[in-house]
């Protein structure tokens, strides 16, 4: 049984729920961070001393934290080809994309653009900053969408690690109130990932909770 700490609307969280549930794996996740406390208590900090979510502990193994490492483990240890190939050369392909996922592709949105529209007042938003920001992630963006137009997903044909730390973060850019660029084939994979049952559970989810009051 693996345990996770962290709350459903972390995306961070997120990407390590859908992947235990696509590798089919008994679980248990217990809400933790911002409003639901748990990571600044003793016991917490003693697994994670980030104070940070996720944090999984999978039977009598150490604590594990970082979402990049997380889900590298969860492919390693009960992933299989294509998910996660057998091939060193091909696992290094869908690492690399999985890697851009994560430090190009998330840390261009979740900070300069996400929290900045969930957490800051319409009226207090700097339009200008924002815009620019956007045009800068949608460069990242335009790569997957080239990619996309000669394969089905961002590696291959195939449903990999890739598209889990790439795919996860796409349903928030769809979602917040932003002028988007016109990109038919990352759209194409979007509309596809929305019909991934682990998809709608674990990354489509309100995060009302998370926008200022």
């Amino acid at each position: 049984m693996i345990k996770v700490w962290g709350r459903a609307s972390s995306s961070n969280v997120q990407s390590v729920m859908w992947c235990i549930n696509e590798l089919k794996l008994p679980h248990d996740r217990i809400d933790a961070g911002l409003m639901y406390g748990v990571t600044d208590t003793p016991d917490y900090l003693a697994m994670n001393p980030n104070g940070t979510v996720p944090t999984i502990v999978d039977g009598s193994n150490p604590p594990l934290w970082e979402s990049g490492a997380i889900l590298r483990y969860l492919a390693n240890k009960y992933g299989k080809a294509p998910f996660w190939p057998d091939d060193p050369v091909q696992r290094a392909d869908v690492d690399r994309w999985a890697e851009w996922g994560k430090v190009s592709v998330q840390t261009n949105f979740s900070g300069p653009i996400f929290w900045k529209l969930v957490r800051t007042q319409p009226e207090q938003r700097d339009e200008q900053q924002l815009a620019a920001a956007v045009k800068h992630f949608e460069k990242f963006l335009t790569i997957a969408d080239q990619r996309l137009s000669t394969r089905k997903f961002l590696v291959n044909d195939d449903f990999t690690l890739a598209d889990i730390q790439f795919g996860h973060i796409l349903f928030r850019y769809y979602d917040v109130d932003i002028k988007r660029s016109p990109l038919p084939e990352l759209r194409r994979y979007y509309d596809q990932l929305t019909t991934m049952p682990n998809y709608k559970q674990h990354v489509m989810i309100n995060y009302d909770e998370l926008r200022s009051s």
